[in-house]
């Protein structure tokens, strides 16, 4: 199963906005895509409720699964750089 670990770079974390863009990237790959928080259980990408439960904060680790496919990779790259970048402007 592809994974990718990156730092989240939104000052604010993964709160409403940064977490429905992301959310909305999930949703348009198709993929069925999980995120978790080092030390947490993972939870479906695909929820903006589960994606802001998390309460990932800038700078925390997050780990971004999905199952393997032929666009996985891609998707997953596109995410990540999505996650590296500040989501509030």
């Amino acid at each position: 199963m592809p994974q990718r670990t990156v730092a989240i770079a939104s000052q604010l974390g993964l709160h409403a906005r940064p977490a429905a863009l992301f959310v909305q990237a999930v949703n348009d790959s198709g993929l069925p895509v999980m995120v978790s928080r080092e030390g947490h259980k993972p939870v479906d990408a695909r929820s903006v409720l589960s994606v802001m439960s998390m309460g990932a904060k800038h700078g925390e680790t997050v780990t971004v699964t999905c199952e393997d496919s032929e666009d996985a990779d891609k998707v997953l790259d596109g995410l990540v750089e999505m996650l590296s970048k500040e989501l509030d402007t």
